[in-house]
């Protein structure tokens, strides 16, 4: 009887105030909402991050004579084409997102060293590696080609050491070092001492270098996502 009153009392109070309740937002539409926000907010971040690292690395390239471009498409005050910043801000941004979508995927999240200081260092070291192919001269570049393949593997296995990690480095080093290869030989930019196939056979450790380092930066981006949805779903 209680029971039954109790329910009657509140409609009696909803139909006297003239109001109809509405259901309540779902947290999976909540979830969803925030999730595709988060998404493109990361992508964003990680163009921007690649944006920048392309105009810092490509000076360095430029400025010692490593990579020749065209006198007509140097249009940018760090010397660079006016493609190349977005090119790699693209890349940057799908290496960053498809790094802890792999990770979902298999069920193996990433939590080596998942902090903002250790991927400042990954990035540290990355430029350095790009550094080092552009101002350190070494005796012959079989000589340089190891020594970056041990800072690409070492960086690889200091900030990340995953399978998927390593694969996906691999996989993506070479697809970028067939696509210069394409880009060279259709004579957009030509490289002033090419060693290998119209490319310069260190090329591949860098980009490995940089898939891992764009990796890290997604990974550590996708964890704040997780803990926000974690959190936002409690409080639903």
């Amino acid at each position: 009887m209680s029971d039954s009153s109790t329910a009657a009392g509140g409609q009696q109070q909803w139909a006297g105030s003239g109001q109809t309740p509405r259901p309540p937002r779902g947290p999976y539409i909540s979830a969803i909402t925030n999730r595709t926000t988060n998404l493109l907010i990361r992508g964003a971040m990680l163009f921007s991050v690649g944006v920048f690292l392309a105009l810092v690395l490509n000076l360095l390239q430029v400025q010692r004579n490593v990579t020749l471009f065209p006198p007509d498409v140097i249009s940018s005050i760090f010397s660079s084409a006016w493609w190349v910043p977005p090119c790699c801000g693209t890349a940057s941004a799908l290496i960053g997102l498809l790094y802890p979508c792999i990770d979902s995927r298999l069920g193996e999240p990433h939590k080596f060293k998942r902090e903002w200081s250790s991927v400042m260092r990954c990035v540290a070291v990355f430029v350095g590696i790009n550094h080092a192919s552009a101002k350190v001269d070494f005796a012959n570049n079989v000589q340089l080609s190891l020594t970056l393949a041990a800072l690409s593997i070492g960086l690889w296995w200091t900030f990340d050491r995953s399978r998927s990690g390593f694969g996906l480095g691999v996989s993506i080093a070479l697809l970028a070092t067939l696509a210069t290869q394409l880009l060279v030989y259709n004579g957009v930019f030509q490289y002033t001492s090419p060693d290998f196939l119209y490319i310069r056979s260190w090329l591949p450790c860098i980009f490995f270098a940089g898939v891992i380092t764009m990796g890290n930066i997604g990974r550590q981006l996708a964890m704040y996502e997780y803990k926000f949805l974690q959190e936002k779903t409690h409080q639903d």
